[in-house]
């Protein structure tokens, strides 16, 4: 069944990305969504332009003006280093935030978020693993395949933690929120513990590629990895633009969403499916960065409630917003040292979260 899934999947993504490219502006061009461009867009020009290296307006020209010559100085860290890191950022927020949504939607609980129920810590064990394993054996990767080694790993390891998560959650009845926390505090653990055993038994060389998980970073953002993720957060959420409606029922429950012709299996299936590949694109290239997918929904649901035709593009936006300014904050408050982002998101959710679990608790 889930082999059928994916290839199905990977098959009719293209034609479906066609067909629903006119939702996709619409979902983007409403009013609150206005506003959070326009937010993001005071947001990439004051990332662009802060930093350790000061830019001009004939930094932006540049590429226009060289002649064919390789660019050099400020423009070269305009258009080489600092623009690739804030696209970068964006998408990995709006995939995070994306991640997010789907999974509070698929377990019907405001506090399942990828981060805390150890899907990001999943896909990161399982880059752990690919680093120092390989490492280990000598096996020389092609530069070529090396883009999509490690989101692969992590795919795996993400797509693992969500089906053991989502068999737990269904036995221990659908609403126990304190039943999947406790399992995600589990997976966490039990991940957290297979990379300490990969960073004990790794190189130097191979320790300082691991200390790159704990705490995320986008330092190795470049134009490659920008273009793959737009294009992978492209056609899985115009993929998803069919699911949306079917998931507002199942928001009612399964027996609900059942008696009204909905596959509530093969619709678990495929929203693990996206999750676990937009966690293992994010971790893979980025660490674990947390709490992004917690923090956008709920931004997002207190301002034009759950209606996930609504929620899933406007969470997206949040979240490219958050990550940006907290990227933003990571490599400027410290210049020239570099905070590592995971540290800011953390500020940022943590507290968050307690004023989640406080309204919960008051019934609020």
């Amino acid at each position: 069944m889930l082999w059928q899934t994916m290839m199905t999947f990977l098959i009719s993504t293209p034609s479906r990305v066609a067909k629903s490219m006119p939702l996709f502006l619409k979902q983007l061009s409403s009013k609150p969504a206005w506003l959070c461009w326009l937010i993001l867009g005071l947001g990439v020009w004051a990332a662009a332009t802060m930093g350790a290296v000061t830019m001009t307006g004939q930094d932006w020209l540049a590429p226009l003006q060289q002649d064919g010559e390789p660019l050099s100085g400020s423009a070269y860290v305009l258009w080489h280093l600092r623009l690739p890191r804030i696209l970068f950022a964006v998408l990995v927020g709006g995939a995070l935030a994306l991640s997010g949504a789907l999974t509070q939607g698929l377990f019907r609980n405001p506090l399942a978020d990828p981060g805390l129920l150890g899907v990001t810590s999943g896909a990161a064990c399982a880059a752990a693993l690919t680093i120092v394993l390989l490492s280990g054996s000598g096996i020389e990767i092609p530069s070529a395949l090396r883009y999509w080694l490690l989101p692969a790993t992590a795919f795996a390891g993400a797509v693992t933690v969500c089906f053991i998560l989502d068999s737990v959650a269904r036995w221990l009845t659908a609403d126990s929120i304190a039943g999947l926390l406790l399992t995600g505090i589990a997976l966490n653990a039990l991940a957290a513990a297979v990379i300490g055993l990969c960073t004990y038994l790794a190189t130097d060389e191979q320790l300082r590629n691991l200390s790159f998980w704990t705490l995320g970073s986008l330092a190795g953002a470049n134009w490659t990895l920008t273009g793959v993720l737009l294009l992978a957060l492209i056609m899985v959420f115009c993929y998803l633009r069919r699911l949306t409606h079917v998931m507002n029922a199942l928001a009612l429950g399964e027996a609900a969403a059942a008696h009204v012709g909905v596959n509530v299996r093969a619709l678990r299936i495929r929203v693990i499916m996206l999750v676990a590949l937009l966690c293992g694109f994010a971790v893979a290239w980025c660490g674990m960065i947390g709490f992004i997918g917690l923090v956008a929904p709920h931004i997002v649901r207190l301002l034009i409630g759950p209606d996930q035709r609504r929620l899933a593009p406007l969470a997206m936006l949040v979240g490219a917003i958050l990550l940006l300014l907290a990227d933003t904050a990571a490599r400027t408050i410290a210049i020239p040292a570099e905070i590592p982002v995971g540290i800011f998101t953390a500020l940022l959710g943590a507290p968050f979260f307690l004023v989640l679990l406080a309204r919960m608790r008051r019934g609020v």
